[in-house]
C-alpha cells in the first residue's frame, strides 16, 4: 500500500494519479474540509482518509499496511501573519510522520522546495550541497521547508529509509489559476512589467515521475533538486503572453521599483483587508538570479525533462479554454 499526503494539492494529486495509473494500491490523506480534485475523481480505486498531519492518531491509522509514503502535504502562504503558524504546522506535521514511519518497514519520499536550498556564488549553479542560512532568512515558507527537511534528516539518522526532493517552480495545466498558475493569469490580464530575475522551472508530471523513480530505487539518504530548465522571467512571461496571443511585458521593473510595489501592495492590503498582490519575498525573488543544477537527479533517474516551452503552451491552452 502506498500513502500520499497532500493529494488534494497540485503535486500530490499528480503523484497519486501516476501511482494509480501504474496499478498501485493508493491511499490518500486529506483534511475533512478538503475537496477531492477533479483529476482524481475517476480513480475510484484510490482510498481517501481524513487525517490531518497534526492528528497523530488519525495519521497513525492511515499508515496501516503502508510501506511507501510520499509526503507532499504542506501549508503554503506568503502572508506575514501566517509565518509562525505555518512553520509550526509544516515542521510538526513532518515530525509526526517521520516518528510514525520510524520502526516500520516504510520508505519516505519527502517533498521540500528550492526555497530550502541556499544560494551559489555569482555565475555558479546552485546544487544540493548549498544550504539555506536560516539565521538571515525571512521567508516563513522557506524556513518551514528547511526545518521540515531537518526532521527527515533526523529520522534518517535514527534509521529511516528516506529521500528528499527539492522541486523548482512547478507548472502544469492542472494548477488552474492558483500557485504557479497565478503567474499565467497575471500575464493573461495584461502584465506590462518584467524583471531581470531567473529561476528554475519544471513540469508537475516530471516531478512526480522523479519521485516515483526514487521511491522504486535503492537510493536513500539523498537530496535531489528537481528542475528542468533555468529561465529568466522576461523570457518566461514573453512566452506566456505569446501563448495567449497577447502583447508581452515590455517595461523593465528594476529592484527599486519592485521595492515600491510591495510596499504599496502592503499599504493597499491594510486598507482593503485583502491579501497583497505582491509581498516583499516575491518582489525580491523576482529580481534575483538563481540557476539550478539538475545533473544529480538526471544521473539518478535517467529522466529527460519535458521542455518548459511545451508546458507553457499546455497551460495557456487550458486557461484559454
Amino acid at each position: 500500500m502506498v500513502l500520499v499526503t497532500g493529494a488534494t494539492g497540485f503535486l500530490g494529486s499528480e503523484v497519486a494519479k501516476q501511482l494509480a495509473d501504474k496499478g498501485e494500491a493508493v491511499r490518500c490523506t486529506k483534511r475533512t474540509s478538503s475537496v477531492i480534485p477533479a483529476l482524481l475523481i475517476p480513480y475510484t480505486q484510490i482510498e481517501w482518509v481524513d487525517a490531518d498531519l497534526l492528528d497523530i492518531f488519525a495519521l497513525e491509522d492511515s499508515l496501516d499496511g503502508v510501506n511507501q509514503v510520499y509526503h507532499c502535504a504542506a501549508w503554503v502562504s506568503l502572508k506575514q501573519k501566517d509565518k509562525e503558524p505555518m512553520i509550526n504546522t509544516n515542521v510538526k506535521g513532518t515530525a509526526n510522520l517521520v516518528n510514525l514511519c520510524l520502526g516500520r518497514d516504510v520508505k519516505l519520499v519527502h517533498v521540500s522546495s528550492i526555497a530550502a536550498i541556499g544560494v551559489a556564488k555569482p555565475s555558479e549553479l546552485i546544487t544540493e550541497n548549498h544550504h539555506l542560512d536560516i539565521a538571515t532568512e525571512d521567508d516563513g515558507y522557506a524556513i518551514s521547508k528547511l526545518e521540515s527537511e531537518m526532521e527527515v534528516w533526523r529520522g534518517i539518522a535514527e534509521g529511516l529509509n528516506a529521500v528528499i526532493v527539492n522541486p523548482s517552480l512547478i507548472i502544469g495545466a492542472n494548477a488552474g489559476v492558483l500557485g504557479s498558475g497565478q503567474l499565467f493569469e497575471t500575464v493573461r490580464k495584461g502584465l506590462k512589467f518584467y524583471t531581470e530575475g531567473t529561476a528554475g522551472f519544471v513540469d508537475v508530471k516530471d516531478v512526480a515521475k522523479c519521485m516515483i523513480a526514487l521511491m522504486e530505487s535503492d537510493i536513500s539518504e539523498q537530496r535531489y533538486i528537481i528542475s528542468a530548465e533555468n529561465r529568466n522571467y522576461h523570457q518566461l512571461t514573453t512566452e506566456i503572453a505569446q501563448g495567449f496571443g497577447i502583447k508581452p511585458p515590455s517595461i523593465l521593473a528594476k529592484p527599486w521599483m519592485m521595492g515600491l510595489a510591495w510596499r504599496a501592495a502592503r499599504l493597499a492590503s491594510l486598507i482593503t483587508g485583502k491579501a497583497p498582490a505582491i509581498d516583499k519575498i516575491a518582489a525580491q525573488a523576482s529580481t534575483q538570479t538563481r540557476n539550478f543544477d539538475n545533473s544529480k537527479i538526471k544521473a539518478a533517474t535517467g529522466i529527460e525533462f519535458k521542455p518548459i516551452s511545451q508546458t507553457i503552451l499546455e497551460v495557456c491552452e487550458r486557461l484559454s479554454g
